[in-house]
């Protein structure tokens, strides 16, 4: 029998245990947790700050890894219902809240993160923001930001017709600078009739500014004729003011938001109902020379109030952004989520003049002009309301967005939109 020697033994037990301690690794290497992280965002400066998040969270946490995916915004609304009841459904993904979370919800396609969200991470978030995230009693995910929905201007434009942008006070005020401005051959407006959901900002407004907070919340309670009723019709006719002096850009049916941006960073049209923190840096990109509108050239008022309407003139509509959590979703994350919501995290978010965060105190980092000014007002807003398409749930939401756009071309009466809304709204209840 053959014997070895000491010394052999001993390279094998070297190798052996090499061999073990590679195990190991390769291990724990195939055991690290992968977070899927779906997102829709097209904002360089938001990506990178993401970016950044996420390594000095894997840095923290190197079991976990963070797999950021993208989809186009028409693109995740069609595919999303079919990718959360596959085997590579998203673990996070975005929200903007409102009716389709909670036919989500109801699905069964979400985890209740109540229990993790409930405590210090919680009380660190905007009340009314984290309600926005809550159904059944429970909480399904968390927001990230606010935005609040305003009219964006080139101030050279503006100079050119002869318009005073702090004169725009009323509907009335905002009809006679639309006439200035066609008259001095400027076209008005750029909106995206192509995705309809920016057409619908301009009945949602109205409705806010006609009937207030009262009224969405009489409509969505079955109070009266509902959406077919006075405040919406009203809505719609006030609408139909605007659209008459045909003040949106040549072909804007077919013009998609990202398009409609580039219209007006061109300079090709002279205002744009948007976004705050977004639109200054995104009318950049989409314009044809990439500089868009000068910083200095640009300028936002808020909505016009309706005289003689029961909203108040700081009533605000917008998004209250964030994740959610599916119903595969490992523990990690939810820590993710955690550390993506964070005050640290939302300094840095609102330092970089990104967005309007929900962490409190963390908009006090905020220092660039114009999304101070929207920070400010959104502080003071009185009744904030969800955009529509949203906040109504999915199908009503599409009927909104048809309706509203099929108003603005001339295809229906304000009455007709609004009983088409309505009817929408009634088959769902």
């Amino acid at each position: 029998m053959l014997k070895l020697g000491s010394g052999f033994r001993a390279v094998a037990r070297a190798v052996a245990g090499a061999a073990i301690i590679s195990g190991l690794a390769l291990s724990s290497a195939a055991a690290q947790t992968k977070v899927r992280w779906l997102y829709v965002e097209l904002n360089p400066g938001v990506l990178e700050y993401w970016k950044e998040v996420v390594q000095d969270y894997e840095k923290a946490n190197p079991g976990t890894k963070i797999e950021m995916q993208f989809l186009e915004n028409e693109s995740f609304k069609a595919k999303l219902p079919t990718l959360l009841q596959s085997a590579d459904a998203p673990h996070i993904f975005y929200s903007w809240a409102g009716g389709v979370m909670r036919a989500q919800a109801d699905s069964g396609a979400l985890r209740d993160i109540t229990g993790e969200i409930s405590g210090d991470w919680g009380n660190s978030l905007n009340p009314s923001a984290l309600n926005a995230f809550r159904y059944k009693d429970k909480i399904w995910g968390s927001p990230e930001r606010i935005t609040r929905v305003e009219f964006f201007y080139n101030k050279a434009l503006f100079r050119k017709a002869g318009v005073e942008a702090e004169k725009i006070k009323t509907w009335a005020d905002f009809l006679g600078a639309v006439k200035t401005l066609k008259a001095a051959g400027i076209t008005p407006i750029a909106v995206g009739g192509g995705e309809k959901w920016p057409v619908h900002f301009y009945w949602v407004y109205l409705a806010i500014r006609e009937g207030g907070q009262a009224a969405f919340q009489e409509a969505t309670s079955g109070k009266g004729d509902g959406f077919a009723g006075p405040t919406f019709v009203k809505a719609g006719q006030l609408f139909k003011q605007l659209t008459d002096l045909e003040p949106f850009q040549p072909g804007w049916q077919g013009t998609m938001w990202p398009a409609t941006l580039g219209v007006f960073g061109d300079g090709r049209a002279a205002m744009i109902l948007s976004f705050s923190g977004s639109t200054p840096g995104l009318q950049k990109r989409n314009s044809a020379s990439g500089q868009g509108v000068p910083d200095e050239e640009l300028g936002t008022f808020s909505f016009p109030i309706v005289e003689g309407g029961k909203g108040q003139p700081t009533d605000t509509m917008g998004g209250i952004n964030g994740w959610l959590v599916s119903k595969s979703a490992p523990k990690e994350a939810v820590d993710f989520l955690r550390f993506l919501s964070s005050a640290d995290s939302q300094r840095k978010m609102a330092g970089r003049n990104i967005h309007i965060p929900v962490a409190k105190g963390a908009d006090a980092a905020i220092t660039g002009g114009l999304l101070k000014v929207s920070a400010d007002a959104l502080s003071k807003s009185t009744y904030h309301q969800n955009f529509y398409d949203q906040d109504l749930g999915p199908a009503v939401g599409r009927v909104v967005n048809d309706a509203t756009t099929d108003l603005a071309a001339g295809h229906l009466t304000p009455e007709e939109a609004a009983k088409m809304i309505q009817e929408a709204w009634l088959l769902e209840r």
